[in-house]
Formats: C-alpha cells, structure tokens, sequence
C-alpha cells in the first residue's frame, strides 16, 4: 500500500489533474513509475484507492453545484411524475441528458473491468494514451474554429438543447476515459463542443456528468479498502482530503478560465508530458 507522502502527493494530483483535461488516472499511474515508487498500481487496494480521491472530487463538485443538483433531481422527480419532459423543464430534461451520457462509460466500466484494471501497471501505454489525448483536445479545437459562429449563451438553455443522440455521443467520449492516459474532462468537453456547446457549457456539462459515474464506481469499489485494515483506510482518507481541496480550487479555476480559453495549451502539455514519459520510461 502507499506511505503516508505517497498519498498526500497522489491526492494532490488527483484533484488538481481530474478537472483539468490531462488525465487524472495517466498522472496517477505515470508518476509512481517514473519515481520508481514500488507499488502494485494493478493492485485492488490501490485501484480502491483512486476511488477514493475520485469520490472526494465528486463531493466536492456536488457541493459547488448543489443548487443545481436540487434542480436535476426536482426536475427528474417531476418528470416521473408526470410521465413525460415539459417542453420548458430545463432541469428536468439536463437530468435525463446526464443519465443517458451515463449509460455507456457505466456498461462498459463494469464488462471490463478486470482488463481495465491492468492498464494501472502498464506505464507506456499510459503514456502513449496521454498523448493522443493531447492530439484530440487539439483536433476537436480545430474542428470547433471552422465551425465557429461566434454565438455562445452559456446557459443551461444551451445544455438542454442536446439531442438524446449527442447525450449519447458524449458517453460513448467518456468511455475512453476508462483508459489512464484519456481525460474524461477532456473528452465529454471535446464531445460538446463537436456537439454545439461552447466551452463554457461543455466544461459545466462535464463537471455535472462526473458526479454520477464516480459515486458508481466508489459503491463498487472503496469496500475493497477495508481488506487492507485501517492503515490502508487512512493513508486512502488521507489522499482524499487532499483530492478535494485541490478539487475545489481547480473547479473554481476552471469555469473562469473556459468562459474565454480554450482546450489547446491542455492539449499541448499532455502531448510533451507523453512523449517525456515514453523517453524516460525507456531509459
């Protein structure tokens, strides 16, 4: 299991690097292997652990997004109800865009996750993973200039005006973020800009749909922490606190930033940290 400094620095990492799109898993895995940490990152525990620190990120997101949340669930509740989605429910109809972008990366976390888990100790496929990532943030940034109208509104007017097919379209994105090295900050990000949204309401969608698929995976699998005693339990609570504060700041950072920037310096950073890794793993 990770030493108590182990932890503080993965947690540190995790929460900073989850919102941000460069990969929050590929650092997690990257790091440890180039500091040649002698940790079994394939090991339950420690994938339990990065539940974990994911889960602390998730309740902080759920906190600064509370009053929308309130809504979401409002909205749903309502729409159960009634047995159909008003026309001018916007909270209930964002509420069932996120559980249809939900659907796929959940299905397939679950079909394979014992194959996804091998990933952890396989450091220069992360690595070239990290890189292409690096390449699709940038293509999808292309893909958006030529687009370009010039028109963004940055509400959740714009959210709600998602097709069922482009919510699914944004799953299927987030599904290559089961691999370490992909963000899924960058990639539900990416697939709402091909989809129409500005990065304004691309980074608000993502941050929304993370909330579901992590608190998902923290059922599953944060029990396995609890097979390693309590000192596991509290190195892993110890990296977690440490995942939320520097959630906080990141999520806060964020939203200002792509209300006028976009995903090219992200893009431009996991393309020469890939390539970096890849040269100093082979050495």
């Amino acid at each position: 299991m990770l030493s108590y400094a182990q932890a503080v620095i993965l947690g540190l990492l995790q929460g900073f690097a989850e919102l941000f799109p460069i990969s929050s898993l590929g650092h997690t895995v990257l790091i440890p292997a180039l500091l040649g940490w002698s940790v079994d990152r394939s090991n339950d525990q420690f994938v339990a652990f990065l539940v974990l620190t994911h889960l602390a990120t998730s309740l902080v997101l759920m906190g600064l997004f509370w009053r929308d949340w309130l809504a979401i669930i409002g909205g749903v509740l309502r729409s159960l109800r009634q047995r159909q989605i008003s026309s001018d429910d916007t909270p209930a109809r964002i509420g069932w865009l996120l559980v249809v972008s939900t659907i796929p990366a959940g299905l397939l976390g679950l079909l394979f996750e014992e194959r996804l888990k091998q990933l952890f100790g396989a450091a220069s496929i992360v690595a070239i993973a990290l890189v292409t990532n690096g390449l699709v943030l940038h293509a999808v940034e292309l893909l958006k200039r030529r687009r370009a109208t010039g028109y963004q509104r940055n509400d959740d007017g714009e959210i709600a005006s998602l097709s069922w097919g482009q919510a699914t379209m944004i799953g299927v994105a987030q599904c290559l973020a089961l691999i370490p090295g992909f963000s899924r900050t960058g990639l539900t990000m990416g697939a709402g800009l091909a989809c129409g949204l500005s990065h304004h309401s691309a980074a608000r969608y993502s941050f929304l749909l993370a909330t579901p698929i992590i608190f998902a995976a923290a059922v599953l699998k944060v029990p396995d922490l609890f097979a390693g005693g309590s000192d596991g339990l509290g190195v892993a609570l110890l990296g977690a606190a440490c995942a939320a504060v520097t959630a906080f700041f990141s999520t806060r950072f964020l939203l200002r930033y792509f209300e006028t920037d976009t995903l090219r310096p992200f893009g431009s950073y996991c393309i020469a940290a890939g390539i970096a890794s890849l040269i100093l793993l082979s050495v």
